[in-house]
């Protein structure tokens, strides 16, 4: 018989212990050895049974244990002084409070969240992101309010047919075996919010908070008896379902999650957010519920978004138009139009926010794109590397027409990794008595060549023979799970090698990723794998998305070669990549691969993770890799760029990987002194570790989201809510003026003076350009030159600005406006004048996607300097 509900009942613990339980509910224990420490105290045989998971192993050990705990004076004084050491962290000053002018509280909207295995709410890199995302602002105190979504399924488990083929099983998860506390009122009822929904139907959410350290997470939960099934179905799994379904989860998370927040913040007294952190599309539906509070608190819709805008910040991380989401325009119109619509909120104002520039608004086949609502709302906008903030501009280049691809105003902040998370004790160990705050600094790395090249060398063998024994058991459990009897596998006791060159290739499985360009060549592959002098080994690991057809028959064709008995103990599959195994693999691999196809890749984070395990990287010159690669810390796998055929392009690739590895990376990892140590590998270890150590941590990207972004938005937040909105209503009529007005503005006539008939270089030339202004005034706008190369079709290449002084303003509403422009290259050389809108609350000359420049070609002068 099977059970009609699942849930965990708690264990009492003994008032003594009663610090236990506040140190297993905070998720600091994740990142802090320490504590992890502890728990295993509690009863080491359970600990390993309950796989570290502290909610479990309460509710696992024995009562008479406990009881005999209360009673040890050593194990008590050592629970004090954990519990006091969390106080402390959760309520000491930190690097954020030395700061002024940050907002008073962020709230950062993800629609997944990877802080521990023991809480799986994450399915790949976007998750594990804003998992590090928190954990950094804990350490650095950053008052952020975390909010997602409450998975009663999470992500799938991954395991493999007899055949190689990807198979998901869905586990149940009880909220009450999760360390989480369900949000109440004063009255002890949990606190709720509700959804409007087409045809009088109401989606209700109860919210429960994982405490990450000193930063709270709210995540909302459907699965309450208010809700219809399909109510309650909508938090059921991670990324699953259809349309209907993933917009009903992105309503709650966007919407619901504002909700949570205000609700959460006057239960709690935490102060209100300043600032709202958008991490990617999913939870773009905030910027409409704020604009509705406001709107309800009699603002005008474009004053609303003004001063929503302000405080927005958008993070995008997808480099592939396929990975963002897009719904038919008729389903977000009956989701807020008919019965179900806003008062105040226009249908028609919110299918703007996401139509496409490049497509129709209406008709049966208008989309609405998440993205693009979500730039829309946000006046700052950031890829997650320098490459990537490139493809970003050239992807949305169309919502900023007519403007250089370098001024679409999308910026960048590389990602990073927290480094507690992720670093194998023994590494932090030994770095700490060079770099004795290793998660905090941002100087001082090159300590790192003090260490001594034995102990490295030892931690490294330790961390790879530890991987080498958790990828046996794994394996054995693999094969046996496919249907292998126990006589079958006596050979996976021998699998893999701790004394092997050992190679790590773990992602998600895109086809853009290429997890298969190792079997380019098979015979090549097979020969580096049993090399006789120079072996390699590869551990491979990673989950296809259930509707990916095509991801599933890339993991069954590595399964299949990794299945051959001749190579089956150098090369192995690993199901069900989680954090548990992903730590694993980034601290034990000697070297961490990734060849996707450039440049589809936004970041990459899990190269930096092993990095600073004093891993190398060889890896495509793609995401964080093409900005911090330098040429000595790792390798880079030459790109066929211009290659239009992808086998062809995928065949030269993978023949570079292969040399690669077989003349520099074994070379070099078994080129060995008389003292047995890899000292050329070493070197490179070092200096990987002094060039890359402070630039991939977490805590250097927290550091400048608060700076670049946060600390901006909250300013120019604050500018436009005071007195009552004075700023945003000024500021939308402002917009409203000059957008109207534009049409009538014209570049009418350019003339130069100062460099003769012979241009030269060094000379300087006086430019005055006579604007038309129609209804605008000087004031309203910017007149730029723009000079410098020019192209075969006369067009600037990268050209450099000049701004315009204004010289005359006539009664017939022409303004003069003149400056000066430097020769200062010789060859063709160009340039040109355009109109830009010009306001102080501005962000970017490109934030209201208008400009002017001259009706005729005649209006650039090109020419060739000597």
């Amino acid at each position: 018989m099977r059970a009609i509900r699942r849930f965990t009942v708690r264990t009492v613990l003994p008032a003594e212990l009663a610090p236990l339980g506040e140190l297993v509910q905070n998720l600091r224990w994740s990142w802090h050895p320490e504590t992890m420490d502890l728990f295993a105290e509690v009863d080491p045989d359970v600990w390993e049974r309950v796989g570290h998971d502290p909610v479990a192993l309460l509710g696992a050990v024995a009562a008479d244990r406990l009881r005999a705990l209360a009673q040890d004076r050593r194990f008590l004084r050592r629970l004090a002084d954990a519990a006091d050491d969390l106080r402390e962290y959760i309520t000491g000053p930190r690097w954020y409070q030395t700061l002024s002018g940050g907002p008073k509280a962020i709230g950062y909207f993800s629609p997944e969240y990877g802080i521990a295995a023991a809480l799986p709410q994450y399915s790949g890199g976007l998750g594990i992101l804003a998992g590090d995302h928190l954990k950094a602002a804990s350490d650095l105190g950053v008052p952020i309010l975390g909010v997602g979504l409450l998975y009663r399924h999470g992500y799938f488990t991954q395991s493999l047919s007899p055949e190689g083929w990807q198979q998901e099983h869905y586990p149940s998860l009880d909220p009450g075996g999760l360390p989480l506390t369900l949000l109440k009122e004063a009255d002890g009822t949990p606190s709720r919010i509700r959804i409007g929904l087409p045809g009088g139907r109401v989606l209700h959410a109860q919210i429960w908070v994982a405490q990450v350290g000193r930063i709270p997470l709210l995540l909302l939960d459907s699965d309450v008896a208010d809700n219809d099934i399909a109510a309650r179905d909508v938090t059921d799994r991670l990324y699953g379902g259809g349309g209907d379904h993933r917009l009903m989860q992105e309503l709650l998370l966007g919407i619901g999650g504002v909700r949570a927040l205000r609700a959460y913040c006057r239960i709690t007294g935490h102060p209100e957010p300043e600032v709202f952190h958008t991490n990617e599309g999913h939870a773009g539906f905030l910027g409409l519920e704020r604009i509705r509070e406001l709107t309800e608190a009699r603002l005008s819709f474009d004053e609303a978004l003004e001063a929503v805008r302000a405080g927005t910040v958008f993070t995008t991380h997808t480099p592939v138009p396929a990975g963002i989401d897009r719904f038919p325009a008729d389903m977000i119109a009956r989701q807020f139009g008919g019965d179900n619509a806003w008062p105040t909120v226009s249908v028609d104002r919110i299918l703007e926010l996401g139509a496409e520039p490049d497509t129709p608004e209406s008709g049966e086949k208008a989309v609405f794109n998440m993205a693009v609502m979500g730039m829309r709302l946000a006046q700052r906008v950031n890829g997650v590397s320098l490459l990537h903030g490139e493809v970003s501009r050239e992807m949305f280049q169309g919502l900023w027409p007519g403007f250089d691809l370098s001024e679409v105003p999308i910026g960048s902040i590389t990602n990073g990794v927290h480094a507690p998370t992720w670093v194998g004790r023994e590494v932090m160990e030994l770095a700490g008595g060079e770099l004795p705050t290793m998660v905090d600094i941002t100087q001082g790395w090159e300590a790192v060549r003090k260490l001594s090249d034995g102990d490295i060398w030892t931690i490294r063998g330790q961390l790879r023979g530890r991987l080498v024994a958790d990828a046996r058991r794994r394996l054995r459990r693999s094969w046996r799970d496919r249907g292998a009897s126990e006589a079958e596998l006596g050979w996976t006791d021998e699998a893999l090698d701790p004394n092997v060159l050992t190679i790590g290739f773990a992602r998600r499985v895109p086809s853009y990723k290429r997890l298969t360009l190792m079997l380019s060549d098979p015979e090549r592959l097979r020969e580096l794998l049993l090399d006789p002098d120079k072996p390699v080994q590869i551990l491979i690991a990673g989950k296809a998305h259930p509707a990916d057809e095509g991801g599933k028959k890339l993991i069954q064709q590595i399964v299949k070669f990794a299945d051959m008995e001749d190579v089956r103990h150098r090369i192995v599959f690993l199901p069900d990549y989680d954090m548990a195994l992903g730590q694993l693999l980034v601290q034990g691999c000697d070297v961490w691969m990734n060849n996707p196809l450039r440049p589809l890749e936004a970041c990459g984070t899990s190269g930096m993770k092993a990095a600073l395990n004093g891993g190398l990287n060889l890896s495509i010159r793609d995401g964080w890799w093409d900005e911090w690669y330098d040429g000595t810390n790792g390798w880079a796998i030459p790109t066929a760029d211009g290659v239009t055929d992808p086998e062809r392009r995928d065949d030269l690739e993978a023949t570079a990987l292969y040399d690669l590895i077989e003349r520099e990376v074994a070379d070099r990892f078994y080129d060995r002194a008389a003292d047995g140590l890899p000292r050329r590998w070493l070197e490179m270890v070092k200096h990987t570790l002094s060039s890359l150590g402070p630039k991939v941590l977490a805590g250097r990207m927290l550091r400048d989201y608060v700076v670049d972004l946060y600390t901006p938005a909250a300013e120019s937040a604050r500018t436009l809510s005071a007195e009552h909105h004075q700023g945003a209503k000024a500021f939308a009529a402002w917009k409203i003026r000059v957008s109207q007005a534009w049409p009538g503005l014209r570049v009418e006539h350019v003339e130069t003076s100062g460099i003769g008939d012979t241009p030269e270089l060094g000379a300087t030339m006086e430019i005055n350009a006579t604007i038309a202004l129609g209804d605008l005034a000087p004031s309203d706008l910017q007149v730029q030159a723009g000079y410098g190369r020019v192209g075969l079709h006369d067009e600037l290449l990268d050209p450099t600005y000049v701004s315009l002084t204004p010289l005359t303003t006539g009664d017939d509403g022409r303004a003069t406006f003149t400056g000066t422009i430097p020769l200062d290259r010789t060859g063709a050389f160009g340039y040109s004048v355009r109109v830009v809108p010009h306001h102080p609350l501005m962000a970017s000359p490109a934030e209201l996607g208008l400009i002017a420049v001259p009706e005729e070609p005649a209006g650039m002068t090109n020419g060739t300097l000597r």
